[in-house]
């Protein structure tokens, strides 16, 4: 994955097109492939985030491509919205994962069409991708209800 860092603030992206085109820009210097040209996940936080870019296998001197964890489990939600309703999209992939004894770590985001034709698509689709972890307590703590 090639990761380019974003300043956020309050979770609200600073420049997000300019850092994306910046990151594109990157990505053909280094004459780096993906496998879905132009999806780019996006993981917040309060002051800073990332723009992450999946790549086909591939060494490069770059210090910002980096392999994702492993193993990489992910369950995913298509959120047919805008980003105000998106928090009961959250919280409902969330619930799945903790009444399956999952531990749910790091969110990202990904949006499905561009602002110009998301009208045509029939909304702004948001894919959330959550990472999860087995977590045997939790599965300790679900058999004992």
């Amino acid at each position: 994955m090639h990761i380019q860092p974003l300043r956020t603030f309050l979770w609200m992206p600073l420049g997000y097109e300019a850092f994306r085109l910046r990151q594109q820009r990157e990505l053909e210097a280094l004459e780096l492939e993906e496998p879905w040209p132009g999806l780019v996940l996006i993981r917040m936080g309060p002051f800073r985030g990332e723009l992450i870019r999946l790549l086909r296998e591939a060494a490069s001197p770059s210090r910002r491509v980096r392999r994702l964890p492993t193993p990489f489990r992910a369950r995913a939600k298509l959120h047919h919205g805008g980003m105000a309703t998106l928090r009961q999209s959250v919280q409902a992939l969330q619930r799945e994962l903790l009444e399956q004894g999952r531990m749910p770590r790091e969110l990202y985001l990904a949006h499905l069409a561009c602002p110009r034709c998301r009208e045509g698509k029939g909304g702004e689709p948001i894919l959330l991708l959550r990472r999860w972890e087995a977590s045997p307590r939790l599965l300790r703590r679900l058999g004992r209800r």
